[in-house]
């Protein structure tokens, strides 16, 4: 599935060139040539963002402690050296987590990782639809698919494990696929972090009644659409309550974890929601979700406002 998109990635690259808005200007990156917003975040700032410039953003507000205790540093990378981490000041999502058949899973996972036991004979597929309106490489909407899977190291039933990650807030999981909408951050995902991302068409509406999303090939062809009463959220205050995702991948062919820290300012989790409408057609995460199994979504998490940081991929020792 994802060789067929790199294929494509010549065709993507020019519709995406059409559809841009604004003025643009071309920076490199990991030795590829990429057009960004001109005077955009990354433009301006080549990801070493002046925070105090930041809080004067309108679009970002003055409350950003968060990003100051988590100062950026100059560290070296597969692309050569970049700064890091990398700060998401306003974004928002939508999560659904399905249980799907463990022997669908097991087949779609390297070893060893092992899927995370949800039910008997049951584990965890999560399907997100992200929007990131400021950032330091600029406003993009991206689409995930991961299985979750058991911490690496740890042999404590997969019960235990769950029970841990949802009283820490702390999980882990595989990503089968990360669609994304704009050239830099497809370029950053592939060549900075190995990541199974490709051009597509990705839409992420929240308004005061409803959620609306979608995701179609870059020549128009659908994939998913996603159709979703807004529910009543909850004001969060801020760091009281941030969520750790661990991503598992190879990077050259050795085993790192990539950490990213979302601090949650406005959301609510339903378990067993209703009247969520996916539609699925017959493109490359339709048809990852069908041959996944999934069905029954166990919980839907909104976040109409959040903060996120992206860490750099760190070594996982517990596979050596």
């Amino acid at each position: 599935m994802f060789s067929t998109a790199s294929r494509s990635t010549a065709a993507s690259l020019k519709s995406f060139a059409t559809r841009s808005k604004g003025p643009t200007t071309q920076v490199e990156f990991g030795g590829q040539k990429v057009d960004v917003p001109k005077g955009g975040y990354y433009d301006r700032y080549r990801m070493n963002s002046n925070l105090d410039e930041v809080a004067r953003d309108p679009a970002v507000g003055p409350d950003i402690d968060f990003f100051r205790k988590i100062p950026k540093k100059l560290v070296d990378s597969r692309v050569g050296q970049i700064y890091a981490p990398n700060f998401y000041y306003r974004t928002r999502s939508i999560q659904l987590i399905f249980l799907a058949p463990l022997d669908r899973l097991q087949p779609k996972l390297p070893p060893p990782l092992e899927p995370i036991t949800a039910l008997p004979g049951y584990g965890l597929v999560v399907l997100t639809f992200y929007s990131y309106l400021v950032c330091d490489n600029d406003p993009y909407n991206e689409v995930s698919i991961a299985i979750a899977v058991r911490q690496p190291g740890q042999d404590s039933y997969s019960t235990t494990q769950l029970l841990s990650s949802m009283w820490n807030q702390t999980f882990y999981g595989y990503v089968l696929a990360l669609p994304v909408d704009t050239e830099i951050a497809r370029v950053r995902g592939v060549y900075g972090y190995q990541l199974p991302k490709w051009l597509a068409n990705i839409n992420l509406e929240m308004d005061d009644h409803s959620i609306k999303a979608d995701l179609s090939a870059t020549d128009g062809t659908p994939d998913l659409t996603l159709d979703i009463p807004l529910p009543a959220l909850k004001t969060i205050p801020s760091q009281s309550s941030i969520i750790t995702n661990n991503a598992i991948n190879k990077i050259d062919g050795k085993w790192y974890q990539v950490t990213v820290q979302t601090n949650p300012l406005l959301a609510v989790q339903c378990l067993l929601p209703r009247n969520v409408k996916l539609s699925r057609s017959e493109g490359p995460l339709s048809q990852l979700l069908n041959e996944l199994g999934v069905w029954t979504i166990l919980r839907m998490d909104v976040i109409k406002d959040a903060q996120m940081i992206l860490h750099m991929p760190t070594a996982l020792k517990a596979f050596d």
